[in-house]
């Protein structure tokens, strides 16, 4: 870190979560707390239906309004805009045909949240049931796809199979996610005196929400204004699907002139709102004698949903991120959305990141076996080595980082002498076996579509040096808030104490982008700081006529202004802007950042769409019980590069958070629809916590070491640091791939072991099964 970065500021120093105590105290509001402060204030309820796919024949609302209590059912008729939630245009607000089970087709008003659901059950709809397609398989050879489909190629796949020594196939399909934040979707709305549409959301993307209430309501944007407190979680999935429901609340308002409250519960989030894209791989590969990629050709299908949401920009990070941590000479990889008549699926951390990665180690963990070698082994010898492109023509910048963070990785592991442990407790234990493996992580940073990647940010410090930051962030519990703290009170010089975060609002910071894709702090910390860079500049003209010295000689440092090396000529940074004020210098200013360098073309899927790439690899231990399935996680090494942490707590919080979510996605989380054929068809199943299982302490690794990558300063990052949010889930690919070495240990070394995801008891028992039945086949005579 240069002396230009001012090392001597709070970033870089482990503090506690800006809103720690509001949160374990219960003092933290949230969109929903807000609700209680209004008189008149009307319940939203939604009245959801019994089909995954029908058409809506009649709706008649008189039975609902005879309730006691209920106000207005809101339906298509009422929208004095455009009927439409989503940027597709594709997404009716209110359908008049039903695309899933639990679709809502109206929604009831009224004075309370019980009236509103009694309203809700006496709505009077007739349907016309259409035939549904509900799994991806069903899907593919219904040909029934959306979107946009993309292909990634890189060199010649004919060539680089003819070079290869040895080509296998497979396929290989993968689970969905449900975000599951603690807080559900909420939206509060109310009319002000001069008619501005107010609307308190749980969203990711204020400012999105502002767009699409805007156009519902017919009105411009400037005549509705979003706010964001915090959220309890998001995860991605209050990046899209909150608008909808703001939507509704504030249309309520404008009909009614009375505030609304929409919080769905549990059920409700569960059955109306989007998961991680569920994927199918078919793929090709070929190595050489020396287990080196030569081709890979992949067929990457996602389960869409009902609508595209983002399905297509989820799906164009799976292509970019096939290769992982791996050179392949010739590359040809096509992408397809289905459409399905489920939730319309969307963000969720990583982005489809994770699913392309999936693919790849997958295919690793599979065919080792059928090179001789050993999967830790195979992964390092395809490492990208510096000099080297990416199939979309971005160079690997710092591909050096990969095998030195492995090499590390595996000393504090004790990865060998580990290995060598597991192989002696595996032959003493016939009905009980470990596992250990190792894999990569290179995740590449910003979001896919260029324009996203800007940000802005207004500082204010006032007449007694007090600072107030406004920035275009929103807050979900990952930490953001905290890192702008400490790049402002850093930027300014000035004790952390001496600022405030206002909360994310649209006429504060307008036009921003959401907080997604691991680009939070980068953008952000690149607004506020320009905003208090252009501040201290003024400052430091007023200091230097003050001090006798050149403004670039001018210091500010923990509240203090002197001049280069004299402190105790110094005056405090209070007393200096007093002084600017008085001679009438501006102390507020707006920031802006765009993320430098970056260029895409979507259809040729070629460029540099990412600022950088973050590494990272983990090692995992488990034990499987052969009887059952069952298993724990004994022991989990992760180490992982974030450049130089802006706040270290946080950045270790969000690791060790983002493995644990990953082993969630990747061996607990089953989310199933029914398949039947019968009235039930397309009804989500796993519509509660008590029938979707949650990674909880209980998974928690027994040994869990966690480190951050040493020295390793990343250029034209706010303070040199990197991004943490999304890279570490696919940390938690380890562990999947020490259950299938644990499943390999009952059956012969020398077969692959396919397993599936998520891998859950139920798949690990029959994925060791099956090795311990070719074991048996294998020993007859």
């Amino acid at each position: 870190m240069t002396a230009d970065q001012f090392p001597s500021g709070p970033v870089g120093t482990s503090m506690p979560h800006e809103s720690a105590a509001g949160h374990v105290t219960g003092h933290a509001l949230y969109t929903d707390d807000l609700g209680v402060r209004w008189q008149n204030l009307l319940h939203a309820w939604p009245v959801q239906a019994p089909h995954a796919h029908a058409r809506v024949l009649s709706l008649d609302p008189a039975p609902a309004l005879a309730v006691p209590g209920v106000v207005r059912v809101l339906t298509a008729a009422d929208v004095p805009g455009v009927n439409d939630a989503g940027v597709k245009g594709d997404e009716p607000l209110f359908p008049d045909t039903v695309m899933y089970h639990g679709h809502a087709v109206c929604w009831v008003l009224a004075e309370s949240e019980e009236a509103a659901r009694l309203g809700a059950a006496a709505v009077a709809v007739t349907y016309e049931p259409l035939p549904a397609i509900i799994t991806l398989a069903e899907a593919i050879a219904a040909g029934a796809f959306q979107g946009a489909q993309s292909t990634l190629r890189r060199g010649d796949v004919t060539v680089g199979f003819a070079q290869a020594a040895h080509v296998f196939e497979g396929e290989f399909e993968m689970g969905g996610q449900e975000h599951f934040y603690l807080e559900t979707n909420a939206a509060l709305a109310h009319i002000d005196e001069s008619g501005q549409v107010f609307i308190q959301a749980s969203t990711q993307h204020p400012s999105e929400t502002q767009d699409i209430t805007a156009h519902v309501l017919g009105l411009p944007a400037h005549a509705v204004t979003v706010q964001c407190l915090r959220m309890g979680g998001g995860f991605g999935g209050k990046e899209m699907q909150p608008h909808g429901y703001a939507a509704i609340a504030a249309l309520g308002a404008t009909l009614t002139g009375r505030p609304v409250r929409l919080r769905l519960n549990r059920t409700q989030d569960l059955t109306l709102t989007g998961k991680r894209h569920p994927f199918h791989a078919r793929w090709t590969a070929g190595f050489d004698t020396d287990g080196r990629f030569t081709a890979l050709q992949v067929t990457l299908t996602s389960d869409g949903g009902w609508s595209l949401d983002l399905s297509e920009p989820v799906m164009a990070r799976a292509l970019c991120h096939l290769d992982n941590a791996y050179y392949i000479p010739h590359v040809e990889a096509h992408g397809r959305i289905a459409q399905t008549n489920k939730t319309s699926q969307t963000a969720f951390r990583g982005f489809g990141g994770p699913q392309g990665m999936l693919v790849t180690e997958d295919l690793l963990g599979r065919v080792a076996p059928l090179l001789g070698l050993d999967p830790q082994e195979l992964r390092a010898r395809n490492f990208y080595q510096p000099g080297e492109s990416t199939p979309y023509g971005q160079p690997v910048r710092h591909a050096e980082r990969l095998p030195d963070l492995w090499a590390q990785l595996l000393h504090r592991s004790d990865f060998h002498a580990r290995r060598a442990e597991v192989a002696a407790f595996n032959a003493a234990h016939p009905h009980t076996k470990r596992g250990l493996a190792v894999t990569p992580v290179k995740f590449g940073i910003s979001f896919n579509f260029t324009a996203y990647n800007q940000a802005g940010a207004l500082v204010h410090v006032y007449k007694d040096g007090s600072v107030l930051v406004n920035h275009g962030g929103t807050e979900m519990g990952q930490g953001l808030h905290t890192k702008m703290l400490q790049v402002a009170a850093t930027a300014l010089g000035v004790p952390l104490s001496s600022v405030r975060l206002a909360p994310t609002r649209t006429d504060k910071v307008p036009n921003t982008s959401a907080t997604a894709a691991s680009s939070g702090a980068d953008l952000n910390g690149g607004a506020v700081k320009d905003a208090c860079d252009q501040i201290r500049a003024r400052l430091a003209e007023v200091a230097a006529g003050t001090l006798g010295v050149h403004p670039d000689d001018v210091r500010f440092e923990a509240g203090q202004v002197f001049p280069l090396g004299h402190p105790e000529r110094g005056m405090t940074f209070a007393q200096l802007v007093h002084d600017a004020y008085h001679r009438r210098t501006p102390l507020w200013a707006a920031g802006f950042y765009r993320t430098p360098g970056l260029h895409w073309d979507r259809a040729a899927m070629q460029g540099e769409p990412f600022k950088y790439f973050s590494y990272g690899a983990s090692v995992s231990e488990v034990e499987v019980d052969g009887f059952t399935g069952a298993y724990r996680v004994r022991r989990a090494d992760l180490l992982h590069d974030v450049g130089d942490s802006l706040s270290p707590l946080i950045d270790v919080g969000q690791v060790e958070g983002g493995y644990l979510q990953g082993v969630g996605w990747l061996t607990l989380e089953d989310l199933r629809w029914d398949e039947s054929h019968g009235p039930g068809r397309g009804r989500l199943l796993t519509n509660s916590a008590s029938t979707y299982k949650l990674p909880s302490f209980s998974e928690l690794p027994e040994v869990f070491h966690v480190a951050l990558l040493e020295r390793a300063t990343e250029a034209g990052v706010v303070y040199g640091s990197k991004a943490v949010g999304e890279p570490p889930l696919m940390l938690a690919i380890s562990v999947r791939e020490a259950l299938r070495a644990a499943c390999a240990a009952f059956g012969s070394p020398h077969h692959p072991t396919l397993l599936a995801s998520p891998a859950t008891p139920e798949a690990v028992y029959w994925a060791l099964d099956r090795a311990r039945q070719i074991t048996l086949e294998e020993a007859q005579p």
